[in-house]
This record gives C-alpha cells, structure tokens and sequence, in this order.
C-alpha cells in the first residue's frame, strides 16, 4: 500500500525579518547607509538624514529624500516583498531612471536597513500625481504574532502632509532605536560615512545627488570638519589613471614641499598596456590548480578579456609623507594626521555612488600595509593616501555586492579587479620613489644600502669621540664593526640571502649605526655608548656564526648554464619559451673561471626568470608557435673576460644601468627591485662585473632584440 504525499509549505515567523535585518546589516551607520543608496535608486537629487534626541530616552532618525516617491502600488507589490527582484531585472535590461541612472541594489533587501535601526517606522511616501502613501510598522505587535502571514501592517492613504503641491519623495522615521547612545565620534563617523557617499573627486557626482547629516541637538559635533577637497591639495604626490582593456595611461604629479628645494615633476604617458602582479597563488607554480579560468588569471599584461564583467578602471590618488623632516614643513601636522586617520585609503565608487565599506579603517582591500611591510622603501601604506576607483554600473555585473553590504562578494572577477588596480598604481609608487630619494638626499637622510655606507657615519662616530674625549674605548670596537661590515656583503651573498632579509640584515645594521650617532652627539653616557657598540658587534657576530664563507673555486662555465637550465626547464614548458642554447651541444668547448658556483647559479636563474617575466609582457598569447624565446650563450672574447650573455626577445630595457642594479628600484608589478641588484652584488664577489651591452657588442642573433644582461667573469688564463 503506497503511503500518500502530503505537500506542505515553508512559514516565516513574524521575526525573521527582525532578524534578517540584524543579521545581514553590520552596524546602524551602514544601516543609515543603505537608506541613502535607496534615495539614490528613488532618483532623488538630495537626501536629508537627522538624528535627534541624542542624549534622551526618545532618540531618533529621519531619512528624508526628494526622490520618485512610491504608489500604493509600488509599496504592496514591492516594498512588502522581501528579496523582490525588480531592481535586477531593471539592471540586466539595462532600464534607466530619468537622471540616467542603474540602480545600485539588485536583491531587494536593503530595506531591511531600517528594522536594523529601531523598532517602530513610520514611511511616509508620495508618487507623482498620487496621494500621500504612510505605512507604519510596529515591532513590539508584530513579534506577538508567531507567523509573518499574520502580522499586519497599517496602510493609510491621504491627501499630501509631508510632499505637498508637486513635490513627491519618501521619509523614513525610525523610533525605539536599538543603538541609543549616540556619541560624537559616532556622529562624526556617520557624517563622513553618509557625505562620503557620492564620489568627491567627480564633479558629477557630487552635483547629481547629494547627501547631508544634520544633528540638530549638537550642530557644532559636524561643524568646522576639515574640507576634504581644500586637505588633498596639500598631498605632494597626485596620480589619476585611466584603463579600458586596450591602453593604460596615467599621469603623475609631484607638487614642491615647502623649504625643500625639489622642483615640480610631471610624468604623462600613454603606455598602451598594463602589467599586472600575478594572483596570489603563483602561477608560475606547474601544479597550481586554481578555481577561476587559467587563461585568465595567468597572465600579466591585462586587456579586454580581463575586464569583462568588470568594464573600464579608473582612480585619482593623494599620497602624504609623515615623515617628521617633511610633515613639520607642510603645517598643520596634527590635522593632516587626523584627516588621514579617517579618510585615508582607497574607496571603491560605482557610478560615482560609494561601494561600502572600501577605504574604511578596518578594509585595506588591497593590502597596501602587509606589502609596505615587505617593500619598506617602496610601497604605499593605507594611512598615507587618500583614493578612489571608479567603475561602471552597467560594465561590472561581475562585480557583486554582499547581501551585508559590506564590499563585493570575492570571486574571480573581485580578484582581477584587485590585481588591475594594484597594476595600476605601481607607477605611482615607482615615480614617488624618485622623488622620495632626491627628497632624502636634499634632507641628509639617504637610505639606500648602496648610496650610503656605513663607513661614512663611523668616520663621524669616530671624529665625535674624539672630540669627547672617548677614542680610547670606543675606537677599538669601531675598527671590529668596519672590518666586519666590509665583508657582510659577501658573507650575506655566499648563503644565498636576497630579497627582504637581504634588506633586513642592511636595515639592521643601518640603524644601529644611526641610533649610535645620535646618542654620541648628546650628553653620551660612556658606558651606555659602549654598551650600544657591543649591541652592534653582538648583531655582526650572530650574522657571522650565519654566514659561512664559501671559497671560489674553478668552474665551467658549461656546468653554470647546463644546471640553470636544468633548474628553469618546467618553466620554460609552462610559459611556452624556446632556449636557444649553443653551451648546451657537446662540441662546445669548456670555458673556466673563478667564481662561487652557488651564487652564480642563482644569479643566473634571476636573469631568467627576469626574461620569463617580460617575454609575458610583451607576448601574452601562448597559442599556437612559441614567439617567446630566450638566448643564453658563453662568449670568450667577452670585453673584459669570458661572460655567460643572456638575452631575449621581449620589451627590453627602459631605464640605465644604474638604475636597474639599484636596490627597489622596479618596473615588475610586486617585484622587490633586489634580483639585479643581488645579480650585482654576485658579479662583485666573483671580481667581474654585471653589464648591460649593446647587441653590437655580442654575437646575439638578431632576432633576439629585447633585454641583454651578461655576467662577465675575471680571466683566469691572464
């Protein structure tokens, strides 16, 4: 006997939309928020928000635009209906509103914003020739019914109270706030939250809709609040950039520091395309499986394909320096730092219309800190500018918002998003750093390990306690530092150390040179100042006990290029490049050198995964015949000895020798600017030389026209 289906339907309780609203809205600002972007989907050109009755029992708020409005209509058919998906639909059929607007909900939830905030509403609404809509909603008797179904709402149409003669909008007022305690820091956060809403580097934006908070109560907590725009034009760095998928261009402004006699600098260019870091797991990797499309995420020069779903990226930055030598020089210290500590990072804007909560405290979306801290010299840090990207809503469909409204749901096309902004703003950091070093140079305060020994402060070291009368103790410990320090490089090189900690060990060594100086040019301590040089020589030993010195020792030359082809050869498979390799026949005949086989060996697969790197650039399609190629040869008649010469077909080089061995100086998107100078540094050790020749001065084949890098060697046979 067959049992009979019963057929039975899902019931919501009367405090699931409670519920729903404290649960999918994170704070009463965002709450307030969300209130805001409806008045923007209302059409309205102005919304009024009003806190009152802060410091009473009875405090409330008043969200008030001069939108559409809505009909009974819209109210029963819409409003009513939780997750209704009009706004969606009116978004893929691409409808605009009168002003020319998308909206910028698509899930019908955001008018849950207001059961977040208190527990009686009263909406007052108006739709052109219609009458006055009130809808009133009581928590407190709708939770004493046990299902949603049951819980009635009081509708009351009237003749115009609120929108008379042809005015039409909606006013929210919600009573019984959960969140009584309004502070001024509150208010405050809420009012830069709530005018933050359209975008104010679009002159657009800012006249198409605009939002205010009043707090009638305490007026003077939002009154003589800094003008964000009269602050940025104090920023001595500006960067604006704009990328449609076929050209990247950018301009960048440096604005003279008062009592610094740097002089302005611009730099426009039209680059045509835009390099890219690679995804967070390395694509270089031959075992990496990501769950977004290969082609995609692989490569490194973005271009149409990689926008879709996003559509065109644009941003304007202000970058500060709160460095005290320059922050005492552009006045007003402590309000820039205050200004900066709420407004600074970058912000996402859709249409000019804010994406919350980008470029809030907590939100370092691209993790701007975590790679300043592993570039010191280099990167940009979330409390020193000052930004915004700007998208379009019709372009980013991929580009979803959280149902919490709190930034976009991070799927592949959030991540590209991230990877074409952090693209885009590494000529900004790369063009500061100019700037910054001549800054620093002008100041006394270079910081290059290379543009300043340490030998020139010991010598100052020594002159002071001389003067001080302190030669006799301190002296013998210098010499230990200056001999131990000349040969730090080497030991730091023979253990294969590069990148950070190559930079940390320096940056060590440096300050503790530096924080010695000082102390001597005060009232020294004689005992304390020796203590501190101990310190220095205690860090020095603890690094040699690390490095242990490897002697050079004899080589071929043929064994160096056959082993970093052996290390290179999944990489070459992966990124489809043919080696065109003459070493590799056995005919070729043995070319020996001094040299640190180890060192060397890594000196040379940094050249070449150099060369990987910018033949991606400059071929970004791996179908069909390999065009990316790379040369590698040993040329005995070498100007100044043999040398192991590499060189591709890529971009090649666009800035001097000088510049590319100097230590963080990069063109590569995330590259920590150390491989050719740790490559420098090898080419030192061996007694050779790290150079960059011309093709004239080669046997290169021809073909070959992009970056030439050769290791020179010292001739062993002279």
């Amino acid at each position: 006997m067959n049992t009979p289906v019963q057929k039975n339907t899902f019931k919501s309780r009367a405090r699931l939309l409670q519920h729903l609203g404290d649960q999918l809205i994170g704070t009463p600002r965002l709450a307030v928020f969300e209130l805001v972007k409806n008045a923007y989907d209302a059409d309205a050109s102005r919304v009024d928000v009003y806190i009152k009755g802060i410091g009473t029992k009875r405090p409330s708020i008043e969200v008030v635009d001069d939108g559409t409005g809505m009909s009974l209509k819209t109210i029963q058919d819409i409003w009513l209906v939780i997750a209704h998906d009009h706004k969606e639909k009116t978004l893929q059929q691409r409808s605009r509103t009168v002003k020319g607007r998308l909206p910028l909900g698509s899930k019908g939830l955001g008018r849950l914003s207001v059961h977040k905030l208190g527990n009686r509403i009263e909406l007052v609404t108006r739709a052109a020739g219609k009458k006055e809509v009130v809808v009133r909603i009581d928590w407190n008797e709708m939770m004493s019914h046990e299902f949603l179904d049951d819980a009635e709402i009081d509708i009351e149409i009237r003749d115009p109270e609120v929108f008379t003669n042809k005015r039409t909008g909606t006013k929210i007022t919600i009573d019984e706030l959960r969140e009584q305690r309004w502070t001024r820091g509150e208010v405050r956060r809420l009012y830069r939250q709530v005018t933050s809403i359209s975008s104010p580097f679009s002159s657009r934006g800012r006249a198409d809709f605009k939002a205010m908070l009043h707090v009638p109560d305490y007026p003077q907590w939002i009154q003589r609040l800094p003008d964000p725009i009269e602050l940025l034009k104090r920023a001595p760095w500006r960067f604006v950039f704009k990328f449609d998928g076929n050209n990247f261009s950018y301009q960048y402004n440096f604005r003279p520091i008062p009592g610094i006699a740097r002089e302005a600098r611009e730099v426009k260019q039209e680059v045509g395309h835009l390099l890219i870091p690679p995804p967070p797991a390395e694509d270089d990797d031959p075992l990496f499986s990501g769950n977004v499309p290969t082609t995609r995420m692989k490569k490194v020069v973005a271009d149409t394909e990689m926008l879709r779903g996003i559509g065109p990226v644009s941003g304007e930055f202000y970058v500060f320096d709160l460095s005290p030598l320059i922050a005492k020089r552009m006045g007003e210290t402590k309000l820039i730092r205050d200004f900066l500590d709420e407004n600074g990072g970058i912000r996402v804007y859709r249409d000019d219309i804010r994406v919350y909560d980008y470029g809030e405290r907590n939100n370092d979306w691209l993790g701007l800190d975590l790679r300043r801290v592993n570039n010191p010299t280099k990167g940009l840090s979330r409390n020193i500018v000052v930004g915004h990207v700007s998208i379009s809503q019709e372009g980013s469909d991929a580009l979803v918002e959280k149902s919490n409204r709190e930034g976009f749901i991070e799927n592949a096309a959030y991540e590209v998003f991230q990877r074409i902004v952090l693209g885009a703003i590494e000529p900004l950091q790369r063009e500061r750093e100019v700037d910054r070093k001549a800054i620093r140079e002008l100041l006394g305060e270079a910081k290059d390990p290379e543009s300043r020994s340490i030998m020139e402060p010991v010598a100052k070291i020594r002159s002071i306690a001389s003067r001080k009368g302190l030669s006799a103790e301190i002296d013998p410990l210098l010499d230990r530092i200056e001999l131990e320090y000349s040969s730090m490089k080497e030991r730091l090189l023979t253990t294969g150390i590069s990148g950070t900690s190559l930079a940390v060990v320096f940056h060590e060594i440096e300050q503790g040179i530096k924080s010695l100086y000082g102390n001597l040019e005060n009232q020294p301590n004689l005992s304390a100042v020796a203590g501190q040089v101990r310190e220095m020589m205690g860090l020095l030993d603890g690094f040699s006990d690390l490095l242990r010195k490897k002697d050079r020792k004899a080589t071929d030359l043929r064994n160096l290029v056959v082993r970093a082809r052996d290390l290179s050869l999944i990489r070459f498979r992966h990124h489809n490049v043919r080696l065109v390799c003459p070493p590799l026949q056995d005919t070729f005949p043995p070319v020996m050198v001094s040299c640190s086989f180890g060192l060397t060996l890594g000196a040379l697969t940094n050249l070449i995964d150099n060369a990987i790197f910018w033949l991606r650039v400059r071929w970004p399609d791996e179908s069909g015949s390999p065009k990316r190629a790379i040369y590698i040869n040993i040329e005995t008649d070498f100007e100044g000895g043999p040398a192991i010469v590499i060189a591709d077909n890529g971009p090649g080089f666009q800035d001097t020798a000088s510049e590319l061995v100097r230590p963080f100086y990069t063109r590569r998107p995330e590259g920590m600017g150390m491989g050719l100078y740790y490559a420098n540094m090898v080419m030192e050790l061996n007694d050779g030389a790290l150079v960059f020749p011309d093709q004239s001065e080669t046997s290169i084949p021809s073909t070959f026209d992009g970056a030439i890098v050769a290791l020179r060697f010292a001739d062993i046979r002279e």
